[in-house]
């Protein structure tokens, strides 16, 4: 199972010039069954989305499945989607087949007022592909263990996100504690670049069960891919059994 991280730097409410940009760092593909965009990584992050929320019939989500079906993969990544009057940060992930899944942000950032302008998602979410089993959160999702707590029924976790510069000690500790504790591939996805809320940092990563850095990018937009020996997992949760052993 081979996944890419795609970090890129969206310009904000420039949707079709963000699209293009992530166009233009996935090119060809490099061959991934699986490419992750960041959190907000077609319209940039809104505190109030209303200027840039979008429909589930919409362009970005039109965008998500022809590239899937283009690259014959899976690309995912979220954005602000309006439903029954009520707007989510939502994590769409669309298969090649033309089939879309899709998770709503459970824990939203009221630091930064996130709360007072999307309606918080209930269900957990796991997907299955190509016999990887992912559990689908976003950003601050990553510093709630108990949410991300596996059930035994996930292999890899993915954390689209915009986590700023100040608090990516954080970042980095958080993601490869979810790994080791979880017993999974911890796949992290941070966007590039500034606004008027900060500065980040990339520091995109691809964690092993181990705790192991697979690979990380610097603050530059860019591309990379790794692949997950699933073999490997599939040994070490034998040899030692930690799930079975959880509250």
């Amino acid at each position: 199972m081979k996944i890419a991280i795609v970090q890129n730097a969206p310009e904000k409410g420039d949707w079709m010039q963000n699209l293009a940009d992530a166009d233009n760092l996935i090119g060809g593909g490099c061959g991934a069954d699986i490419y992750v965009l960041p959190e907000m990584f077609a319209t940039g992050q809104y505190i109030d989305p209303s200027e840039v929320v979008q429909t589930m019939s919409g362009p970005i989500v039109e965008w998500l499945r022809d590239k899937a079906s283009e690259l014959n993969a899976a690309v995912c990544g979220t954005l602000p989607i309006i439903e029954n009057g009520l707007v989510f940060n939502r994590f769409c992930f669309a298969m090649p087949d033309g089939s879309l899944a899709y998770y709503d942000k459970h824990h939203l950032f009221t630091y930064s007022g996130e709360a007072e302008h999307f309606t918080a998602g209930r269900d957990r979410v796991v997907v299955s592909f190509r016999g990887l089993r992912i559990l689908l959160l976003i950003c601050y999702d990553l510093r709630f263990p108990t949410f991300s707590r596996n059930r035994d029924d996930y292999d890899a976790v993915f954390y689209p996100a915009n986590w700023p510069d100040k608090r990516i000690l954080a970042w980095d500790t958080l993601l490869r504690a979810r790994a080791i504790e979880n017993q999974c591939f911890a796949i992290g996805v941070n966007r590039s670049g500034s606004d008027e809320l900060g500065f980040y940092p990339g520091h995109s990563a691809i964690i092993s069960p181990y705790g192991e850095t697979l690979v990380q990018t610097d603050e530059k937009p860019q591309m990379t891919c790794a692949e997950l020996d699933m073999e490997q997992l599939a040994r070490f949760r034998a040899k030692f059994p930690v799930l079975q052993d959880a509250d």
